[in-house]
């Protein structure tokens, strides 16, 4: 059984990426949505700045060291992004630990570094969304996150591509 001294949170390296790309297949797969993700290795790269370009998005992984093998076994993507009430914040958009390797508290040690990388970039709160019938978020709860929806009753909306091929056309007429 692995502890907590086994666990390594560090920034990812293009290295990395190949194992954080499966992952988020995994987890896509978890979530019913196996033909979602269409990523690439490069877009991951120059996202996250690791092509020498700029950061738009932080990506984690989480190492378990074991003996003398490194295992990466979970990872976080957070990005910025801002609230008029309240400054600049952090949004999770992914976090992720192996089903082999769930139990040993290492979500949870996820969890609470990307709490203080947040704290560490000066940010006020960290958001991230749920699907509703994700057992995970009892575990988020158990570890202080509030369900807005409950509390304060917001709804999340998003455009797709084609609407913001439509939208920005409309510009145009």
């Amino acid at each position: 059984m692995a502890s907590n001294k086994d666990l390594v949170f560090r920034k990812a390296e293009k290295k990395d990426l190949k194992a954080v790309l499966e992952m988020i297949q995994e987890l896509a797969d978890f979530e019913k949505m196996s033909d979602g993700p269409e990523l690439t290795e490069e877009d991951l790269s120059r996202d996250s700045g690791l092509d020498g370009g700029q950061e738009h998005c932080h990506i984690y992984v989480l190492d378990l060291n074991e003996s003398d093998k490194v295992t990466t076994i979970g990872y976080a993507i957070c990005f910025f992004a801002y609230s008029t009430w309240k400054g600049k914040f952090y949004f999770l958009e992914d976090i992720y630990v192996k089903p082999a390797y769930r139990g040993i508290g290492a979500g949870a040690r996820i969890f609470r570094e990307v709490a203080a990388k947040a704290k560490e970039y000066k940010c006020k709160r960290v958001d991230f969304h749920v699907l509703s019938w994700n057992p995970a978020s009892k575990f988020y709860q158990k570890l202080g996150a509030i369900d807005l929806t409950e509390v304060e009753q917001w709804h999340m909306y998003r455009l797709h591509e084609e609407q913001l091929d439509t939208l920005s056309k409309e510009l145009k007429q």
